[in-house]
């Protein structure tokens, strides 16, 4: 491994969707890096001020051939294994906003690459970075085994964020595959217990997707070697409903911990509130209740000044910069990566084949 020290690491940012955006501003922002150009398939629509003044480059081909240091990976699904792949064995280190490919085999020949070119891969658990969610982890975490964990995050789309909701539908065919792996790998550390069994339901709820085995609403549950449960749901649209569209919960012997939202005023006619993407990682307050002599006591956690999605998107770029700098082992962060993915397509291939699917 080159030795970076205090250098800064040149980048191409692929992709410049919302995450992408987002991404390339924390590297703007952050001395560490050196942006020497941004690539999108598409004309880029709204780009930030800050961001003009770099080169657009015309293919991927052309930001590879730049040699950069980094390539940031904030495509489609579809596409993220095989630019992963390309950019590492280029030479270059590899941020990959998640899910890391849509089947297993390919997140294995994304991590394999990494480990033969020996090359940094970071994929993008922006929720692994918020000390709000690391603090509701912990928290969680003494109230077990066995526990029982409920999240959801259905979100009401419409318009320019319905469409996007379509495009990833192209890729990933159920919205637990898209967003379930962050909420899987928060199970996963709170569970601590390899899962032994998936169960995964899903429906098509409009007509303006197509019927090729496209769902826009998804639920699936998961059983635990201790005894431990969870479920994930998650629903696209602007048919979902605003009522308990962001459940964050968890209970076992001890008590219980609860992320607990902001209740919001949304008008008939807005999108409402799951539509925001910083509602998607916000926490507002835990609800702490330990079981003391056989009653709940309760403890309301204010989580104020927590990261806003931008701020969180820089720490997950401090973190691929230190891991190159610093030479880390992202061994666990990579398979931890794979694992979370393969319960998602695990229960997304049990509501096709309507049976439970046993994880070896």
């Amino acid at each position: 491994m080159e030795a970076y020290s205090d250098q800064r690491l040149s980048v191409v940012v692929v992709g410049m969707g919302q995450m992408g955006h987002s991404h390339a501003l924390a590297y703007h922002r952050n001395p560490g890096f050196q942006i020497i150009g941004l690539y999108n398939r598409s004309p880029i629509k709204n780009l930030p001020d800050a961001l003009r003044d770099y080169p657009f480059l015309s293919s991927f081909e052309e930001a590879l051939a730049l040699k950069p240091t980094v390539v940031s990976i904030n495509t489609h699904t579809a596409t993220h294994a095989d630019y992963a792949v390309a950019a590492m064995e280029s030479g270059a280190h590899v941020f990959v906003e998640k899910p890391v490919a849509t089947t297993v085999e390919d997140a294995e020949r994304v991590v394999r690459t990494a480990q033969q070119t020996k090359r940094k891969l970071v994929i993008g658990y922006i929720l692994r970075h918020h000390p709000s969610w690391i603090e509701f982890i912990h928290r969680a975490r003494q109230l077990g085994p066995p526990f029982v964990i409920r999240m959801n995050l259905n979100q009401r789309s419409s318009d320019d964020a319905w469409a996007i909701h379509k495009r990833l539908l192209q890729d990933v065919k159920n919205p637990i595959v898209d967003c379930g792996v962050h909420y899987v790998d928060v199970m996963l550390q709170i569970a601590g217990s390899k899962p032994v069994q998936v169960r995964g339901m899903g429906l098509r709820l409009c007509d303006d997707i197509p019927s090729d085995g496209q769902v826009n609403y998804g639920h699936l549950q998961v059983l635990f070697a201790n005894g431990s449960v969870g479920w994930y749901e998650a629903g696209w649209g602007p048919m979902i409903s605003e009522t308990a569209y962001f459940v964050k919960d968890v209970m076992g012997p001890r008590g219980s911990v609860s992320i607990v939202m902001d209740e919001k005023d949304n008008s008939i006619d807005s999108a409402g509130a799951s539509a925001d993407i910083n509602s998607h990682t916000k926490t507002s307050n835990l609800r702490m209740s330990t079981v003391v002599d056989g009653r709940a006591q309760d403890q309301i956690l204010s989580m104020e000044g927590e990261p806003d999605h931008y701020e969180l998107c820089a720490r997950e770029q401090q973190f691929l910069l230190e891991a190159i700098r610093e030479d880390r082992d992202l061994t666990q962060h990579m398979n931890d990566a794979i694992q979370s993915l393969s319960i998602v397509l695990a229960a997304d291939r049990s509501m096709r084949e309507n049976r439970a699917i046993d994880i070896v």
